[in-house]
């Protein structure tokens, strides 16, 4: 089966714990605080393997975490950072994000790797609170959550020519006598469903893959048929081989239908109209062919390169591959591929400047319960070890110099009320400042 389309889920591991410990050595009697930082979480890493050609393993297995780094321990030993996650992709996966259909990376080379998402660092242990004031803290931080995300992963054939036309005019047969690519063949419309490859030896010695992609029909550049399956692999192509059934063996105009192949091409990306291309004229072998040929130069015009052939008896197929490879040639001279870049996910809010700084959380009311939310909040709830007393006044400290509690105040909450942050609850005190 080929699968060029998926969703998965991806999430970087969690940090590991910061440690509350003290120095228990004999003769040391005020040793201070020695409990060490967690270590960081494991990224989830796509990279390019060229042994895999679909996303067929995505279909069973759709989701991907990577390990939590190791707890902070005592003596100051700081927890291990966990490995990396490796995802294995075939060449020209491009990963999107799946709710804002951002870009993240395109990756096409073989061993290219891209950071999907990141882990999160490890929380610090109390050796990195002490101060003078208190030089024996009992506060040490929560790993950081690793980012998470929904992805689309989209898969276009990485192949140097393209074979386009309507169904049944030959696109198959003609891939099969030129490589040693075996296409399912038959005599009825969409007999290939998928792409399929094939490598092209030319007598001089120079090679290129060539890609027999399903047919287009009418509508194609909104989906019509295989239109979106086939349309996204045309994208990777240099040159595009436009076969055409000059016969007319169905009754089709070969000049309307290059007319309205080349407009679908325009219609699902502009650039694609000024894609190198030549005609493959098939079916020559077939009665009225010449006759046909004769009217499509003349309205094609002189600038349209035309070869005819036959891919059934192999008639004029020499001639062509050798033009295909210096059409491929030229191409690749004047536009040379550009390195891609890729675009990290990072889960940092986006800073606006204005005359009034703005707070970065919000406030709003569920009955009777005050809920408090924005990402940096929620972060530091989930960062906070609420079963020391020095962690949880540091915490109230903290919102307090965030403005939470006068903006809940300014809102209408009065002592004992919830307010709810996160998955946990406190009640509004004046004796911790929350």
């Amino acid at each position: 089966m080929f699968v060029d389309t998926v969703k998965v889920y991806v999430k970087g591991g969690d940090g590991g714990n910061g440690m509350v410990a003290f120095r228990r050595e004999k003769y040391v009697p005020y040793g201070g605080p020695a409990g060490g930082d967690g270590g960081r979480g494991g990224d989830v890493v796509f990279e390019v393997d060229e042994g895999l050609r679909t996303l067929m393993d995505f279909r069973y297995q759709k989701h991907f975490k990577a390990e939590r780094g190791e707890n902070g321990r005592p003596k100051s030993q700081h927890g291990a950072n966990a490995e990396d996650k490796v995802v294995r992709v075939p060449p020209g996966t491009v990963v999107r994000d799946a709710d804002t259909s951002e870009l993240i990376a395109d990756l096409t080379e073989q061993g290219q790797r891209a950071v999907i998402v990141r882990g999160g660092r490890g929380g610090r242990g109390n050796i990195r609170f002490a101060t003078p004031v208190n030089p024996a803290p009992e506060i040490a931080e929560n790993g950081e959550p690793g980012q998470e995300r929904w992805v689309e992963l989209e898969l276009k054939l990485l192949a140097d020519v393209g074979l386009i036309g309507y169904p049944s005019v030959g696109k198959s047969t003609l891939l099969s006598v030129v490589s040693a690519a075996r296409p399912k063949i038959g005599a009825y419309h969409f007999t290939t469903i998928v792409p399929n490859l094939g490598v092209v030896q030319v007598e001089d010695g120079r090679s290129f893959v060539m890609a027999d992609l399903p047919g287009l029909i009418e509508g194609a550049h909104q989906g019509v048929g295989l239109g979106h399956q086939f349309l996204r692999h045309v994208e990777r192509t240099k040159v595009l081989v436009h076969v055409l059934d000059m016969a007319g063996s169905e009754g089709r105009d070969p000049y309307e239908d290059w007319k309205q192949i080349n407009k679908e091409l325009k219609l699902y990306r502009q650039d694609l109209e000024h894609r190198p291309q030549i005609v493959a004229a098939n079916k020559m072998d077939l009665p009225d062919a010449d006759e046909f040929l004769e009217m499509f130069k003349e309205q094609a015009g002189p600038d349209v390169q035309v070869y005819p052939i036959s891919a059934a008896t192999r008639q004029g197929l020499r001639e062509l591959m050798f033009a295909v490879a210096d059409l491929l040639d030229q191409a690749e001279k004047e536009a040379p591929i550009e390195p891609v870049v890729q675009q990290e996910f990072t889960a940092t809010r986006k800073v606006y400047k204005s005359e009034e700084e703005k707070p970065d959380f919000t406030i709003r009311r569920e009955n009777e319960v005050y809920v408090v939310e924005g990402e940096r909040i929620e972060k530091l709830i989930q960062m906070t070890n609420f079963n020391y007393h020095d962690s949880v006044m540091r915490f109230a400290h903290t919102i307090k110099q965030m403005g939470v509690e006068d903006a809940l105040r300014a809102r209408g909450a009065k002592e004992g009320d919830t307010i709810r942050i996160g998955e946990m609850e406190f009640e509004l005190s004046d004796a911790i400042d929350l």
